[in-house]
């Protein structure tokens, strides 16, 4: 487990070339599929493949964002989903591929990309307040030998407040509940002033008011023209949060909008057949769970 420290360490130093492609058919994985417009793809990746003790987690992976959109990267528990967010940005090494952003090299861009990890992957414990955790995200601008001075800290503040969070500026992250340092790490990945956002289940186990809070925020983010990446798991919320899915079961099974590929068939397909559908409505079938 990362202190946050550790955390924003990892996360300002993405160093990594790699890339992706996407359509709204089903996956041929030897060819990318694009979501992308004429216009040049936030993130594309191709051919990126992981491995872990010599076995493919993520193998062979090819797709390509478009800009202002909100997509949703979904699979099953072991599919490869937090490994490739932390291969393209360069946290975890990768046998092979390549990643651009806005279409250049990744290690030019990684200013232009916010990145939340998964909640329990931090050390709350970690002796610092919510402003602080939030100034984090101002330091990349900074460059090595500048501190935040009062322009950052009315930065961070204003993050806190888009967050709801303002009111607890001066308290500890170890003496927030789950939801609210949930919101506390979208303020601070807010302060990067980024125009792609990587969110590794920024949704999982936070109340009611939180995930309203937050979708709420992704969906001004997209408004602003930002590109929202997000690792999620409740498949009875896609359909009403985002643009286009991924669907990943360490290849890419398919992508695109959600209209077209978030079906029955593909779904079976990439969680092995263990679905629970409910028949009718304007769809095949409506995905009430997953087992």
């Amino acid at each position: 487990m990362q202190s946050v420290k550790e955390t924003h360490r990892d996360m300002n130093n993405h160093t990594k070339e790699q890339a992706i492609g996407t359509k709204g058919e089903p996956h041929n994985r030897q060819q990318p599929q694009s979501l992308a417009s004429s216009s040049v793809s936030p993130l594309q990746v191709q051919g990126l493949t992981v491995t872990y003790h010599h076995q493919p987690v993520v193998q062979q992976v090819s797709f390509e964002l478009t800009a202002g959109r909100l997509i949703g990267l979904l699979g099953p528990n072991g599919a490869g989903k937090s490994t490739l967010l932390k291969a393209i940005l360069g946290l975890i090494p990768s046998l092979d591929g390549q990643v651009s952003v806005f279409g250049k090299p990744y290690a030019s861009q990684r200013r232009r990309i916010g990145y939340v990890p998964q909640r329990e992957s931090v050390d709350w414990d970690f002796p610092t307040d919510a402003l602080d955790v939030v100034l984090m995200g101002t330091y990349g601008r900074l460059g090595l030998f500048r501190r935040p001075g009062k322009k950052e800290r009315q930065t961070a503040l204003d993050c806190l407040d888009q967050v709801g969070m303002a009111d607890y500026a001066g308290r500890q992250i170890s003496q927030l509940s789950g939801g609210q340092q949930q919101r506390v790490f979208l303020a601070r990945a807010l302060a990067q002033q980024a125009d792609l956002y990587l969110m590794d289940e920024p949704f999982a186990g936070v109340d009611a008011l939180t995930e309203k809070a937050i979708i709420t925020l992704l969906e001004q983010l997209k408004e602003q023209g930002k590109t929202v990446l997000v690792v999620h798991h409740d498949l009875s919320t896609v359909s009403s949060y985002f643009d286009d899915v991924l669907l990943l079961n360490r290849q890419l099974i398919a992508a695109g909008a959600v209209e077209q590929t978030f079906t029955a068939e593909l779904l079976q397909q990439t969680y092995g057949g263990k679905m629970a559908f409910l028949q009718g409505s304007d769809q095949q079938g409506i995905l009430l769970a997953s087992k």
